[in-house]
């Protein structure tokens, strides 16, 4: 747990150890009430009830702290107290990924939230053989992975999109790290030091097992805001490579030079 010193939280005080993620605004005095879900999570797994403290969070008025008023079967509600950290900015990186097994798609989802993505867009491409994807679990798993690792927003969840819809539309003002698995791109280290401060916003891309084909490939280097890396001499699993990504380019471009919070 970690102690907090922003403007409306007692210099010292301890932050609640359960973390919920709600959609209403949050301000002082304010009553929330808690979905069905959360209200069971909190009486049958964390066996908390009225009077104990949870923090709150929107994505948008930062982290409060909240005091349970009522709590049961038939639902939960909080009552709103002091503000523990204010919204901040974070990076704004999306991840593109072709859709793979469930259980490894899931701990894709998961682990790309703890590394700080904004946005996850599932992309059917040619070698894609996992095509239905289930939006809504995702979602949860994402919105999980965010309460349980002090975020204080959570990755929105994308329907699946063809390939080639996505790069007709790709915004003029997002970068994109294509990673590579021919071998053609540069070591993504020495890729990502050439550019610098991460100003603009930028996309990592992910092929399926297997890769992207030649076309697709072509096609995403050839946007002009595309940078063709590499991911070293091994050949890495879809969601790995997807993830050691992710982690080059936090430490590289993205918040890992922030300082840690005081534990």
């Amino acid at each position: 747990m970690n102690t907090s010193t922003e403007t409306g939280a007692p210099s010292g005080a301890v932050a609640p150890a359960v973390r919920l993620f709600v959609t209403a605004a949050l301000a002082p005095d304010a009553v929330i009430v808690l979905e069905p879900e959360q209200a069971h999570y909190l009486t049958h797994v964390m066996r908390r009830g009225t009077g104990d403290t949870v923090a709150l969070f929107n994505g948008r008025d930062g982290e409060w702290r909240a005091r349970l008023e009522r709590t049961g079967r038939h639902g939960a509600s909080a009552h709103v107290g002091a503000r523990l950290r204010p919204q901040g900015t974070e990076p704004d990186v999306w991840l593109l990924f072709a859709p793979i097994k469930r259980a490894r798609l899931d701990y894709l989802v998961e682990k790309a939230t703890e590394l700080g993505v904004a946005a996850l867009l599932p992309v059917i491409t040619r070698r894609t053989v996992v095509e239905r994807v289930n939006v809504e679990r995702l979602a949860a798993h994402a919105r999980e992975a965010a309460e349980q690792t002090e975020r204080l927003s959570v990755p929105v969840v994308h329907a699946p999109r063809p390939l080639d819809a996505i790069i007709a539309s790709w915004p003029p003002e997002r970068r994109l790290l294509l990673c590579d698995e021919s071998g053609a791109g540069a070591p993504i280290v020495t890729a990502l030091g050439q550019r610098g401060a991460a100003a603009a916003p930028w996309a990592v891309a992910i092929g399926p097992e297997g890769g992207f084909d030649a076309s697709e490939r072509a096609a995403l280097a050839a946007l002009p805001q595309a940078l063709p890396v590499g991911l070293g001499p091994r050949l890495l699993r879809a969601d790995t490579a997807a993830l050691a990504a992710l982690a080059c380019w936090q430490a590289v471009l993205g918040d890992w030079h922030k300082a840690p919070r005081a534990g």
